[in-house]
């Protein structure tokens, strides 16, 4: 669906024209998380009172929230210290349970990314995706987009 003259909003993501920015979820549904990223996006062109990009994708996806719900984080990194081969296979079969296209799951690379655990198990933070253990994954094209998605990530454990 297109929300404006560059944004289109998919069924698992969307693609912004504009900002030259695509982000894509698989496994665990993380909407509200796509939602609160798009409002931020747009909030200095529209202001606070109406953001349509984000009115026109909660219409498309079928989600009510408003404003008020969108909650950040701050990210507290808890590495981890040491990456062994039970590490990367617990990542890996994340990897594959998140039933991601075989040309997504190409382009991860656990072995470079960052290591954390959290509460939901373990999270790898690559150049170009976020995952965690629980069935969560993003994937981005800009690196950029990584600390805004992290900034709303606990907006997923709210479904």
């Amino acid at each position: 669906m297109l929300c404006e003259e560059k944004l289109e909003i998919f069924e698992n993501g969307f693609e912004d024209g504009k900002l030259h920015l695509r982000i894509e979820f698989y496994g665990k549904d993380t909407r509200r998380v796509l939602l609160a990223v798009l409002r931020e996006l747009y909030l200095p062109e529209y202001g606070k009172g109406y953001v349509y990009p984000f009115e026109c994708a909660k219409e498309f996806w079928g989600i009510y929230m408003e404003p008020r719900e969108i909650k950040a984080e701050k990210f507290r990194p808890n590495p981890v210290k040491f990456m062994n081969p039970s590490i990367m296979k617990r990542l890996e079969n994340a990897v594959l349970e998140s039933h991601a296209p075989e040309d997504v799951r190409s382009l991860v690379r656990i072995d470079g990314a960052e290591v954390h655990r959290t509460k939901r198990g373990l999270l790898a933070l690559g150049r170009n995706f976020i995952l965690r253990e629980d069935g969560l994954f993003i994937t981005f094209n800009k690196p950029s987009a990584r600390s805004l998605i992290l900034k709303y990530l606990g907006m997923a454990d709210e479904d």
